[in-house]
């Protein structure tokens, strides 16, 4: 018989050395569908006012040290006005030479973030590496953020009122 009829002594199937890449071809589709979607959702747009916090005060020491920037970019220690190239003997004065004192650090709403990192710069500069950025406390349980509604004023003042 020569029409392709072979007499098989086994009873199994022939092997195929075949790699069957269907699967993989359906994994790396779901996979490439999941990151399309997922990868606009990763990044984020949003306008950020930072001078608030609702984070809970911590105590005070004695007589806190504070280094204003003023909307003027005018620093001041304490209340004393003191320009950037004798900001470092101010501090030594203040702090009696101590770099470990605590330098609370505020600046006005309208100060560009450069501008204070320029501050912040100086005062590494000078060795005093403890830094603490004051900000606006909220209540804490009953605060609402209104400057994260859209179409808000975030210069308007707070619906809840701040301390």
């Amino acid at each position: 018989m020569a029409g392709g009829i072979r007499e098989r002594f086994d009873d199994g199937i022939e092997e195929s050395h075949d790699i069957n890449v269907t699967p993989f071809i359906d994994v790396m589709l779901v996979l490439l569908i999941i990151f399309m979607v997922a990868a606009p959702l990763a990044t984020v747009d949003i306008h950020v006012d930072l001078p608030a916090s609702t984070a809970q005060p911590v105590p005070r020491p004695d007589r806190p040290l504070y280094l204003s920037l003023r909307e003027d970019l005018t620093v001041a220690l304490g209340n004393d006005p003191v320009a950037r190239e004798s900001l470092q003997a101010a501090l030594d004065g203040a702090t009696q030479g101590n770099k470990d004192t605590r330098i609370f650090v505020r600046a006005d709403r309208t100060v560009d973030y450069q501008h204070l990192m320029e501050v912040i710069n100086l005062l590494r500069g000078a060795g005093y590496l403890k830094v603490a950025l004051v900000g606006l406390e909220l209540a804490p349980a009953s605060a609402t953020f209104d400057t994260a509604i859209p179409g808000k004023d975030p210069t308007s003042p707070p619906t809840t009122g701040a301390p």
